[in-house]
Formats: C-alpha cells, structure tokens, sequence
C-alpha cells in the first residue's frame, strides 16, 4: 500500500522573536506520524497565508521567502523519493533525516557491509587473510543479490531487519546459491558481524539474530592416496597455469602449509641451518602459532623452479584463491582422480612412511 505522504508549512506562533516575526515549520506526515524542523526562516504574522502556507503579497521579500520554501519541498520530495526507491517503508523521521543530512552514514546494511569490507581488505597480510577477505567480499555479493531479488531495491535500511529477513537469506543460500550446511554457517558469521556491530553502534534497537541458531555440522574429512597424489604429479597440462596450480598444491603437501600460509610466504621465511638444510620460518594465519618446517626436496625444488616469478618479495607466484580452488578441481578431473578435491586436502593425505620422494622430483626437474 503507498504511503500517505504531505508537506505542510504553518508558523510557531508560541515562540514569536523578540522583533515580533514569527519562525516558519515544516511539517512531514506519512501515513499519520509526523516529523518537524525549523525552515530558519522568520515572517510576520500578518503576512502568512495559513491556507496555501506561504506568504501574501508581491513583495522582493515575499517573494524570497516563498522561493525558499519551494526549495525545501522540493528537497523533501526528493528525499522521499529516493528512499521509497530504496527501502521497504518511509517514514516521516527518515525523510527529515534524509533532508537535513542527518544520520546518512552507514545507515544502511550494504553501505555498512562495503565499509567493513574496506577496512577489512586494509588488513590483508597484516592482521587478516586474504581467504576470509574473499569470504566476507562473496557473502556481500550473495547479500547484494538477495537483497535486489527479494525486496527489489539496491540497499535496506538497518530498521528494516527482522528475523524473518535472516531466515529467508538462510533460505537463499542454501537453495538459490545451493550451499551445504557448513558453507551457510561460513556465511552468517560474517553476517552475523555486522549486525552486532550496527547494535553496538546504535543502527539497530534489536537484534534480529536473537532468535537464530546455527550449528556448524562435524564432516568426515576427505584424504588423498598416495596413488592419487602420484597421478597429480605425473599429470601434464597444455595450460602452463594448471601446472602452477598442481605445483603449488604439492607444495602444500609436502610442507603441510594452508593455501593462505603458502600465499603468505616471503624470501625472509627462508632459513639456511647450520647443517646445510633449507627451513622455513612462519607464523600459522589461523592460529598466530609459530611454525617451523625443514623443507624436504620436492618443497625445494618447486621454490627453485619458481624463483624470480612471483611478485615483490614473494616466495612463490600464487594465483588468486578462487582460481587454486577452482583450478585443483579441473586438473584432479584431468588425472583421473574421481574424488571432488580440495585445496584443504592438500594436508590430508595417505602417504607411508616408504614412499619414494626421488620418484615425485620429476615434477620440479
């Protein structure tokens, strides 16, 4: 249903000035509530029109003055425009608001999740991963889309937030975007986030997650055998950047390294021993542990093999996530390897303690 929505001018006649001239109001209705501020403009008395809400006559100063008030309805059906473009409701306060500047920052749940994601990317190889930057930067865009799809606008207002908005995006995950249970709970953490941080900040009276919950279900995780591992090494690729990715997999294999530790690594986590053996030094992304891994030959030799190629002072010249992740699917499918294999799985293999490393150096050679 639309929105009742009027303007009205009238005169504070209960606060004249001390010159006698009388200050003009304006008043929003929307759908009976109201919201009122001072035009800052003064009239006398005499000269106001209650009906039409303007001042008589042809006066320079009459004509001013109305000019003025003109404006400002305009700025309000601007305003009130703009926001019934954007949101599900309008109300008298928002339009106010909306009119005179005031609290437009970070108002909205988009504007918020941009923000947090900004600063969040700032921190990237500092204090955050570039694995979560990439989560929380996906989660906005599954919220951007459901939030065009279901409420047809580009943005929703913080007051906007009910329970039933959680579920329903919940829904939306797991059967728009077709995600498992574990993957949705990935999700609303970040989520979660920031609408703790819009309450602390006074955005939103009410939590709508108060009455959520989701639980992060145990999984049997997958491994690799040493048979499959082989026919990723003996694999060849006619894209020089399938051979990168099936390198860089095997690296983590044999160091035992997450993709982020990996995509971290400098030419200063390099450590000679005093008996001649290569070291690296790290601190775990995930856990701030410090990590020290002496590299066996099939590590060593990929890092000679891709020395010089990567960027800045970077160890290894490692792709964006999404292509490693995305990457190690099509060429574990190209080796025959029937599994859906992760990068996670890099670190859960089936390897005896007889394997043979000189037979895996042919990858490197």
């Amino acid at each position: 249903m639309r929105s009742t929505f009027k303007v009205l001018f009238y005169l504070k006649c209960n606060a004249p000035k001390k010159d006698g001239l009388i200050p003009v109001m304006c008043r929003i209705t929307i759908n009976g509530k109201i919201a009122q501020f001072s035009c800052k403009l003064d009239v006398e008395e005499k000269s106001w029109n209650v009906e039409l809400g303007r001042v008589s006559g042809r006066s320079i100063a009459a004509q001013e003055t109305n000019r003025i008030l003109d404006k400002i309805r305009v700025g309000i059906n601007q305003a009130y425009q703009k926001i019934a473009d954007r949101d599900n409701y309008v109300t008298a306060e928002k339009v106010r608001n909306a009119y005179l500047g005031l609290g437009m920052n970070h108002e909205t749940l988009l504007a918020v999740f941009r923000q947090h994601n900004e600063d969040y990317g700032k921190q990237v190889g500092k204090l955050k991963s570039p694995r979560s930057y990439w989560k929380c930067c996906t989660m906005y865009k599954h919220l951007s889309e459901f939030v065009e799809k279901r409420y047809k606008v580009s943005d929703i207002a913080f007051k906007e937030l009910t329970p039933a908005f959680i579920t329903d995006f919940e829904l939306f995950l797991r059967v728009e975007k077709n995600h498992c249970n574990n993957t949705v709970w990935s999700y609303m953490m970040p989520f979660r986030k920031i609408i703790y941080m819009a309450v602390n900040n006074g955005l939103l009276q009410r939590d709508p997650f108060f009455a959520y919950s989701i639980t992060k279900e145990e999984t049997k995780r997958g491994f690799l055998t040493q048979e499959e591992i082989t026919l990723l090494i003996n694999g060849t690729f006619k894209k020089k950047s399938y051979e990168l990715i099936r390198d860089l997999f095997i690296f983590c294999t044999f160091t035992g390294l997450s993709w982020t530790d990996m995509a971290n690594l400098t030419k200063a986590n390099l450590r000679t021993s005093f008996d001649g053996h290569l070291w690296i030094d790290t601190n775990c992304q995930k856990t701030g542990v410090e990590t020290n891994i002496r590299l066996l030959d099939v590590a060593r030799h990929i890092i000679e093999k891709y020395d010089g190629m990567a960027e800045r002072d970077k160890l290894l010249p490692v792709p964006c996530y999404a292509n490693c992740k995305n990457g190690i699917k099509a060429i574990a499918k190209k080796c025959g390897i029937e599994k859906n294999v992760t990068w996670h799985q890099s670190r859960h293999i089936e390897l005896p303690l007889s394997l043979n490393l000189n037979r895996l150096q042919r990858l490197v050679s």
